[in-house]
């Protein structure tokens, strides 16, 4: 029998269904970004790119998650955001692979390409957990994290491993994790079917830009993506400079990305139960601190314990930072605005982390500078974190 429109939107919005296809398309938004860390040297040494190039190639996806991220509730009010989620995984893909496939300018191409559809991805899917999961946001805000946080994971640790089994050194590494975001988009593909609603417009920009709260929260949430994505960047080139091996500089990313996968999972439950997130946020960035510290002071004395700390900590401010978008507004398109103002200004100071710390190193020789300046940023992530998870509501007096 064939299946009715209204068939195929009861079966696709099963929650279990949708949470799943949610989880996938997650899956793939952090990948692209965490295999470039691990194979840096190689590519560095096959393209013949200078310190300064790539540390501009480690800041270009967090430049693209902030200056794209803005376009994505016009987008979606356009397309809905069912389509557009569609759209930017084809974006995904054609990323990866145009990244591989020559030199230098089709790296820096695919990089934007692949960085910007991940922008709108970011934006759109705590949206959709707002609107479909408005009981549950909290359990679906953890899958949602932790898939984030499990795919960095497994890309920083498996990368060196993948290119070396296909035999195409690190371009066989990044291009195939355009195997799994193929199978996320069809996995999406039926909820591209379904008639929803476009969402409507949220607060306007200058509305957002008045507020104090929604300052917080993007500070808060851009100052804790400057501290992973520096890491992200350059941890395996600290350790490899210490006499670790790619792969095991590589195994060390990857143990601080593993840790953070139930720490995303189970923390956002907690943040939308209490009603001040105050504590929660001001111990994960002590907790980050802590790991930096004894990556600073002492690298290779305890190092897997270092990461592991550090990866509890950034995890956690990780899954507030994002909860706080849910938690702190009222409806689907409030969420999605300030989900956009986050991630746009947001992102852009995340930039700064891994030139930053590119820069600093290059400035001194030494790695010590670069970790005492992450270590310096979490004071004022400390008190934005503090100021964002006060108990109140964007509106609220």
């Amino acid at each position: 029998m064939t299946r009715t429109p209204v068939d195929t939107a009861r079966a696709v919005h099963r929650p279990i269904l949708l949470g799943l296809a949610i989880g996938f398309v997650a899956l793939n938004l952090r990948p692209a970004l965490a295999s470039v860390g691990p194979v840096l040297s190689d590519l560095r040494a096959d393209l013949g790119l200078s310190g300064a190039a790539a540390a501009v190639l480690t800041a270009l996806p967090v430049v693209c998650l902030g200056v794209l991220a803005a376009t994505a509730p016009a987008l979606a009010r356009r397309w809905g955001m069912e389509r557009v989620i569609a759209m930017v995984l084809g974006g995904v893909i054609a990323g990866l692979l145009v990244r591989v496939v020559a030199g230098p300018v089709l790296l820096f191409a695919g990089t934007v390409l692949v960085s910007g559809s991940i922008a709108i991805a970011n934006v759109l899917l705590p949206a959709v957990i707002k609107r479909d999961f408005a009981g549950h946001s909290g359990p679906m805000m953890g899958v949602y994290t932790m898939a984030l946080s499990g795919s960095a994971a497994v890309a920083a640790g498996s990368t060196v491993p993948i290119g070396d089994l296909l035999g195409y050194g690190w371009r066989g590494a990044l291009a195939a994790w355009a195997v799994p975001a193929v199978l996320a988009l069809l996995v999406w593909l039926p909820y591209t079917r379904v008639r929803n609603p476009p969402p409507a417009a949220g607060p306007g920009g200058r509305a957002l830009l008045r507020s104090a709260l929604a300052w917080q929260v993007t500070l808060f949430f851009g100052l804790q993506a400057l501290s992973f994505y520096a890491v992200l960047a350059w941890l395996p080139s600290v350790y490899r400079d210490h006499g670790y091996s790619p792969a095991a500089a590589g195994l060390l990313l990857s143990v601080s990305a593993v840790v953070q996968i139930p720490v995303t999972l189970l923390l956002p439950s907690l943040v939308t139960k209490v009603h001040d997130q105050r504590m929660l946020a001001a111990v994960a960035t002590l907790l980050t601190a802590a790991g930096l510290a004894g990556i600073l002071v002492a690298p290779t004395a305890v190092p897997y314990l270092w990461v592991l700390v550090l990866g509890v900590g950034q995890g956690a401010t990780f899954a507030i930072g994002l909860t706080l978008f849910v938690v702190r507004t009222a409806d689907p398109a409030t969420t999605a605005s300030l989900s956009a103002m986050a991630q746009t200004a947001g992102y852009l100071v995340a930039a700064c982390g891994p030139l930053l710390f590119g820069a600093v190193h290059d400035l001194t020789g030494s790695w010590s500078a670069a970790l005492g300046l992450l270590l310096v940023l979490t004071v004022p992530q400390l008190v934005t974190g503090v100021l964002a998870g006060r108990p109140l509501v964007l509106g609220d007096r």
